[in-house]
């Protein structure tokens, strides 16, 4: 008489390996042609990136030999984002794991593979681990914990049954996440070919004479634009730098610093703060209307200031750019929106090791210049198109969240036996 296993643990039914005080490569260790590293950030759903794998040289490999990988082992992001988890294949050649992931391989003959990874998939899982992850920086997993995981086991005939079905089902909800996915995209590019189409005068004087306009990247614009520098019609200025004496000093107040600064919006939330005096609020203050422009990091990125919060500063990471008599900052946001979605400052920007926008350089910048009143219809269009696009990529957005609510619930209602799947017991 067969004995039916209720229920098992990791550590009855698999062992449990992992790298112990490596976490990554020297330039030394580093090889093109060496063995390949996997990390956690290789993980790619259920597949493992091999393109993006860092190669270890052998020598690290030869120093711990137990740890390698083969194909069907499944592994688990223990720091960090715990709880991932890839199936080893495709493999053609040695590979090692770094200090951030178990190795998974199965011992027993009455689990099957595949019902394992969908087991480690599972809320069932997922709740397991959010209550052993600690760590004071960063989550961690303990392989104590880790191998006292208590999961359902059913017969084995079943668990195939049981993976046969999610196999089928979470492609058919991967395929249609996927879809919506790459609508997403194409509504995002849709919105990037609108705000070039917008600046170069498509939208509203498109049956206008052109004329070259003299920019490579701008082409030909209609013949009563003007392609004025920047600095004709704004002024520009950096903010305060950081340092040591700044962020010590007295009269400390909120600044916006480059990474705060998104297309078109403010990241506001927990605003860092450094010294500002009397005259340096008075060189750096923010009123509304003025166009924050970044000056590294991804150049030109830029949002205009609508007074969200008072007493707030800038520093020199930043641009602040504001009309000088008339002069529509949001046009200009979209121009320089245009122009960096085509990498203009990219190919004329001063690249070392990142490209900066110097006050001078952004000054020289050349920009399409239309009658104001057209800045403004411009400008109207496309806002009312954003507007538009973002409701659809917020409605996209919440239905790719419902169907991996639902391809998690489906899976762990599968493999905790709540619901019989077809060809199961």
């Amino acid at each position: 008489m067969s004995v039916v296993v209720k229920s098992s643990r990791l550590k009855f039914d698999a062992a449990i390996n992992a790298r112990i005080g490596w976490h990554g490569l020297s330039t030394s260790d580093h090889r093109d042609d060496g063995d390949i590293l996997v990390t956690g950030t290789d993980f790619q759903d259920r597949d493992i990136d091999w393109q993006g794998c860092k190669r270890v040289d052998r020598a690290i490999w030869d120093r711990d030999p137990a740890i390698q990988l083969r194909n069907g082992d499944i592994l688990v992001t223990k720091d960090g984002t715990i709880g991932k988890v890839a199936v080893v294949k495709g493999l053609d050649g040695p590979a090692t794991l770094n200090s951030g992931v178990f190795r998974v391989r199965l011992t027993s003959s009455i689990v099957s593979p595949t019902f394992m990874y969908y087991v480690l998939k599972s809320a069932l899982f997922e709740d397991f681990v959010s209550l052993q992850g600690s760590g004071s920086t960063i989550e961690h997993l303990y392989q104590r914990d880790f191998v006292n995981f208590s999961y359902p086991l059913p017969p084995l005939e079943e668990q195939r049954a049981i993976a046969d079905y999610l196999d089928v089902e979470t492609a058919r909800i991967d395929a249609l996440i996927a879809k919506k996915q790459k609508l997403i995209h194409l509504l995002e590019e849709r919105v990037e070919g609108s705000i070039f189409f917008g600046v170069t005068g498509a939208l509203t004087s498109g049956d206008s004479p052109t004329q070259p306009s003299g920019i490579e990247w701008l082409g030909e614009l209609p013949a009563h634009y003007g392609v004025p520098t920047l600095g004709a019609f704004y002024r520009s200025q950096l903010g305060k730098m950081l340092n040591a004496e700044a962020a010590q000093g007295p009269e400390q107040r909120m600044y916006i610093k480059n990474t705060n600064v998104r297309w078109d919006e403010f990241d506001l939330d927990d605003l860092p703060t450094m010294s500002f005096s009397s005259n340096d609020r008075a060189r750096c203050g923010l009123v509304k209307g003025d166009l924050l422009v970044c000056e590294g990091g991804e150049v030109g990125r830029s949002a205009v200031w609508a007074g969200e919060v008072d007493d707030v500063y800038f520093q020199k990471a930043l641009h602040r750019v504001r009309p000088v008599t008339e002069g529509n900052t949001r046009f200009l946001m979209y121009c320089l929106w245009a122009a960096s979605n085509i990498n203009a400052f990219t190919v004329e920007g001063n690249q070392a090791t990142i490209v900066h926008l110097t006050g001078e350089k952004l000054r020289e910048h050349r920009f399409p210049f239309p009658p104001l009143d057209e800045q403004a219809e411009i400008v109207a269009r496309l806002d009312a198109q954003r507007e538009k696009t973002s409701r659809l990529t917020r409605s996209l957005t919440g239905q790719i969240e419902l169907l991996v609510e639902h391809r998690k619930a489906l899976i762990t209602v599968a493999v905790a036996g709540d619901f019989t799947v077809p060809g199961a017991a």
